[in-house]
């Protein structure tokens, strides 16, 4: 069911600076920006990183992309993964965090309400 790595989630201090460092220094595009985040493309891949100043636990960062995050989540809960954040709405859709055995975050989203960008 996980399709893919869409993003990973980088904390900064300012939106604007890190941007400017991520675009000048890595040669990344920006594809979309909000009061809180500002995602940046890379050439080769539709995976984005996201630039944020939101206050998310630091080791959630990775998210993978599935079709359906309530779906995924019943069928990984089958298979015995740990949910540790049911699912919540985001702006794009719906997001939840799992947990593999070693307490890792396993980050689920989709991109029910639409793609930003």
């Amino acid at each position: 069911m996980i399709k893919k790595i869409d993003c990973v989630m980088v904390p900064v201090g300012d939106l604007e600076e890190a941007a400017a460092f991520y675009t000048r220094v890595f040669d990344l595009r920006r594809l979309w920006q909000d009061e809180s985040s500002v995602a940046l493309g890379m050439p080769e891949t539709d995976a984005e990183i996201v630039l944020h100043t939101m206050a998310l636990p630091s080791d959630v960062n990775v998210h993978y992309l599935v079709d359906d995050v309530l779906s995924a989540v019943a069928t990984y809960a089958e298979r015995g993964a740990v949910t540790r954040t049911a699912p919540f709405d985001i702006p794009v859709g719906r997001c939840a965090v799992l947990e593999d055995p070693y307490g890792n975050p396993v980050c689920l989203l989709d991109l029910s309400k639409a793609r930003r960008g």
